[in-house]
């Protein structure tokens, strides 16, 4: 809370003796709620306040809340400007997630629209802020008025957002269609929308009398009005949200599970101490910059990254500092993967770069280990670093520092890895069929059709090296899965086969489908292998129905996957 004890810091009519002229404010700084201390001195002319300021000439929270983010920055001028989605960050500690309705097309495509208007809503529903601007391209243009009253180049607050109901009476009660509304606030406190919805339009005879006094409908120009979302996104060119992360388990709401990771870019001469290796567009130094894994656990998820870099400060007088153009990108990973990647895997997201303090990606993701590359667009540049991941279920984020297996005292006695083998396996075809009994059956595809909606053909795959096994998901219903899953083992004994083996999931005991064992050299060519699935015990000569395709990669360096 920004004003933490207000009521303590409340004047006291009753005890003005009290009154100590020192006023105690928090901000969200770098992931930690930092106190300001201020005094009650602000800046006048003739007596009126020079800055922020209330309509009441008795209120002065405002002005004092200004002062002391003032002093965050060292300077009231480092908040001339400024960017809206930082300050909404410093004053609830959630995360900004921007929106380019111009880049989105939101005022043409009603889909993409639609779902833009239920996460605003879903956000202001859940207390989080939401701002929006229309965008000035050159400096003429900033504070510009529209011919429908809109200024260019400000910040609007968006004070509300509602499916308004139309019509009078019973009929607007069973009426299914809402109109789907956003109220807006303008940071002079004046001047607004002349458009459809504002304060003396017509449109408000739609609307009943009850519904209008629900929604605060009033006729003044004190800068805060309506307009419809169709409206907003045809003026309207950036939205800002800021979300209120919720990781409390007593609330109604959706809790998301919070991993904070502290990290710095530091430049190195040796490429395996790098930290500062730069964007993808590096590819030589890409991956020496720092790596967070973190696992998926659910079929699929959403995932909010928020990656924040510290600010430069020479001096306070100097106010903001530069920012670095910074970014990430998540590359799907083996699922045991414990040491850093050393060659690029299956880029899954990535975000924007750019010289803002915060960078933000949601995502919906599938089952399964990631890599997160925070970087700074160019390498060799330095700075600390803040990353926040968000799921639904612990991602046990940690930052992966080693680059191979260490050297230990039992090393001498147990052996070290000769060889890195990655292990993709990649689908499978033509599997045995099952029916409700547990029997296996190979079926035609009419068949299985019929068998699929029962729900009794679910395999996933075990790769298994030296004793370390790795496991698939489960895939539903299906008897040609697409696996696509990787497995790294570091192998102290190279000429050990490495076992694939498919299984049914089934209520009591799974089902065994077929195996295959597979020998890699690091001289053999990366090829695809499509192997016909062999059965296991003394059996293994015998073939059982499928196929499974799988690539092979082994390397004696073991920095080199």
């Amino acid at each position: 809370m920004v004003i933490p004890d207000w009521k303590e810091q409340e004047w006291d009519t009753e005890k003005p003796e009290s009154y100590a002229g020192i006023f105690h404010f928090r901000f969200w700084r770098f992931g930690e709620w930092v106190d300001v201390v201020i005094d009650d001195r602000l800046p006048t002319v003739d007596n009126q306040l020079v800055y922020c300021h209330s309509n009441d000439s008795n209120e002065f929270w405002s002005a004092l809340v200004e002062k002391a983010y003032a002093k965050v920055y060292g300077i009231y001028e480092a908040l001339d400007g400024g960017n809206t989605a930082d300050a909404l960050v410093d004053f609830t500690g959630g995360v900004s997630e921007p929106a380019d309705l111009l880049e989105g097309q939101m005022a043409t495509d009603e889909v993409a629209r639609n779902q833009l208007f239920e996460r605003v809503l879903k956000v202001h529903n859940r207390d989080g802020l939401i701002s929006c601007s229309i965008r000035a391209t050159t400096i003429e243009d900033m504070e510009a008025r529209l011919d429908c009253g809109l200024v260019k180049g400000h910040a609007y607050a968006v004070t509300d957002v509602k499916k308004v109901r139309l019509g009078h009476g019973l009929l607007a009660f069973f009426k299914s269609e809402k109109l789907h509304m956003i109220r807006m606030r303008n940071p002079w406190g004046e001047k607004e929308w002349s458009g459809p919805w504002s304060d003396s339009s017509e449109e408000w005879n739609k609307v009943s009398k009850s519904e209008r006094e629900k929604l605060g409908v009033t006729v003044q120009d004190d800068g805060e009005f309506w307009m419809t979302f169709d409206d907003f996104c045809q003026y309207f060119t950036d939205l800002i949200m800021c979300r209120l992360i919720n990781t409390s388990y007593l609330s109604i709401h959706k809790t998301w599970e919070e991993e904070v990771m502290r990290g710095s870019w530091v430049h190195r001469q040796d490429p395996l101490r790098n930290r500062s290796g730069g964007c993808i567009n590096h590819k030589a130094s890409f991956l020496q910059s720092p790596q967070y894994v973190f696992d998926v656990k659910k079929l699929e998820d959403e995932v909010l990254i928020c990656l924040q870099q510290k600010e430069k400060r020479a001096t306070p007088k100097e106010g903001k500092g530069e920012n670095l153009a910074i970014g990430f990108d998540i590359h799907r990973v083996e699922l045991n993967r414990k040491y850093r990647m050393h060659s690029a895997q299956q880029k899954v997201a990535g975000s924007i770069y750019i010289n803002s303090r915060c960078v933000f990606l949601r995502k919906e993701m599938q089952e399964g280990r990631y890599v997160i590359i925070p970087t700074t667009f160019d390498p060799g540049q330095q700075g600390d670093f803040l990353l926040r991941v968000f799921t639904d279920v612990p991602s046990d984020c940690k930052e992966l520092t080693l680059d191979e297996p260490p050297q230990t005292c039992w090393t001498g006695m147990c052996g070290y890895p000769q060889l890195v083998t990655q292990v993709h396996v990649m689908n499978a075809e033509g599997l045995q069929g099952q029916d409700n009994n547990g029997e296996l059956h190979l079926l035609n595809p009419s068949q299985e059709r019929l068998l699929i909606k029962g729900r009794v053909v679910d395999p996933y795959v075990i790769i298994t090296c030296e004793g370390e096994r790795v496991r698939s998901p489960v895939y539903k219903d299906t008897r040609c899965p697409n696996f696509d899953i990787k497995g790294l083992f570091y192998r102290k004994k190279p000429k050990e086969g490495i076992h694939i083996e498919i299984y049914n999931k089934n209520m009591i005991v799974d089902t065994f489908l077929g195996q295959v064992i597979l020998f890699s050299d690091p001289n053999e060519r990366q090829e695809n292998q499509t192997l016909h699935l062999r059965d296991k015990g003394s059996r293994q000569d015998n073939d059982l129905p499928g196929t499974l395709t799988v690539r092979l990669i082994t390397s004696m360096a073991l920095t080199n996957i």
